[in-house]
């Protein structure tokens, strides 16, 4: 392969990997799927309960109408709740409900196990290169969150992880 394709193809892999991961999880999950950017705004009203409509826009890379649409969403289907931010009335926080923590807890758990199985079926090399590939896909995410680009950041390191009891959702 040469140095002009790699990009291209880092990009094809990493892709295939977050869909088949979200596919196969998918299988058997009770309850209707959620979209993409429902899920990431989930996943981070969860991992920061009581977020701003706003300061959840900025981080998502979206724009405020869209984020208040993903929550007027979320809110019908019993995953979010939206309350008058004491700091300012003209502003909303966001929170999960529990049935918005139970459905990322049952998501997690079903995404740990089914990696585990699946690096377990890799060759000691393979479960090795992938290891010495995390820290470079790390910066890489870092990189294109701080770019700015809409979404991709998240999506890779939703796929590598960031640290113990972080929670990171590909796809529910």
């Amino acid at each position: 392969m040469t140095t002009e394709e790699f990009p291209d193809s880092l990009a094809v892999v990493l892709a295939g990997v977050q869909r088949m991961i979200r596919r196969q999880l998918r299988e058997g999950f009770p309850a209707p799927a959620l979209r993409g950017a429902q899920i990431e705004l989930l996943g981070l009203v969860a991992a920061r309960p009581g977020i701003r409509v706003s300061d959840a826009a900025k981080e998502l890379y979206l724009a405020g109408n869209s984020v208040s649409t993903l929550v007027n969403q979320l809110g019908r289907a019993g995953y979010l709740l939206r309350e008058t931010d004491p700091d300012d009335r003209r502003s909303a926080r966001l929170l999960p409900t529990p049935a918005a923590v139970s459905r990322l807890s049952e998501w997690e758990v079903r995404r740990r196990a089914l990696m585990r199985e699946q690096v377990d079926h890799l060759s000691d090399e393979d479960r090795a290169a992938l290891a010495a590939a995390l820290p470079a896909l790390r910066r890489l995410a870092e990189n294109l969150h701080e770019g700015g680009a809409a979404g991709a950041g998240a999506a890779v390191a939703g796929l590598v992880g960031e640290g113990a009891g972080e929670q990171r959702v590909e796809g529910i």
